[in-house]
């Protein structure tokens, strides 16, 4: 039954796609934007492919938590292959499409490198949101940055690490918020290092926890190749947001961010 349910999937995103094809060359450029496509057609058909093998496996995993994790995110994948829409695109307001190019993305079609990491975190969603939206505070869990000014509201000053001991600066705006969900922002221009990212709050049913996914696009000076020297020598930014979530866990649940020796913290991690 899974099986043909994969199938009948399938064969309506083909559908879809092909009727999509003209409708594309005509979107305006911005971002899934009045049910506009923000996703490129390789990486939708990509996705809908892996979302139905993963819905077929879940199928197999029945009453597990597992499996039902695995079934939710196989279904996004399919919705996202067959709509051409993704949520986390729309916040930043960019997108793989060709048409979603526009004065409101920082980084150009094609040219950003992307990431998505993700953490659960046993405090209520309203409580992790306000901690982050108070710019102040990232400092205090994000051991490459070392500090953020802020100007206004909407807008503040960001002084990070990069690598060969140098830092880079840049102005943000924050671009989209919804009070204890998102947190969306972009950098301003000449920015050193141009970027945007997202991140979203999801509070888990039962008392689990909430679910911390931080998306972030950006351009490094060198292109790929600069992205290639800075993973050679440990500053891989992947990895640093993945450390950075760890260190917010600790912080938000114990207070107090472990350090290199093993011994807690209470500020910043220690490099």
């Amino acid at each position: 039954m899974a099986a043909d349910m994969t199938m009948d999937s399938m064969r309506s995103m083909e559908s879809v796609l092909d009727n999509d094809d003209d409708e594309l060359a005509s979107q305006t450029r911005t971002s899934g934007a009045n049910g506009r496509t923000n996703v490129a057609l390789p990486d939708r058909i990509a996705g809908g492919i892996a979302g139905a093998a993963m819905v077929t496996f879940a199928a197999t995993k029945r009453r597990t938590p597992g499996g039902a994790a695995l079934a939710a995110a196989g279904t996004y994948l399919i919705y996202r292959g067959l709509t051409g829409r993704c949520v986390a695109y729309s916040a930043l307001r960019t997108g793989t499409a060709h048409d979603t190019d526009s004065q409101n993305a920082a980084i150009p079609h094609g040219q950003g490198i992307k990431i998505e990491k993700t953490m659960t975190i046993n405090k209520p969603a309203h409580e992790l949101w306000t901690f982050w939206r108070d710019f102040d505070n990232l400092p205090r869990f994000m051991a490459h940055l070392e500090s953020v000014t802020v100007i206004d509201d909407m807008r503040s000053h960001w002084v990070a690490k990069a690598p060969f001991g140098k830092t880079v600066e840049w102005d943000a705006e924050v671009i989209n918020e919804i009070a204890g969900e998102l947190i969306a922002w972009r950098s301003a221009e000449n920015a050193d290092i141009p970027n945007a990212g997202s991140v979203w709050f999801k509070e888990l049913p039962a008392g689990r926890g909430t679910e911390v996914r931080v998306t972030l696009e950006y351009n490094p000076p060198a292109g790929l190749l600069g992205a290639a020297v800075a993973k050679i020598w440990g500053e891989e930014p992947g990895q640093q947001v993945m450390d950075d979530l760890r260190h917010f866990k600790s912080l938000m649940e114990a207070g107090e961010i472990p350090t290199n020796d093993g011994q807690p913290h209470g500020g910043k991690p220690r490099e």
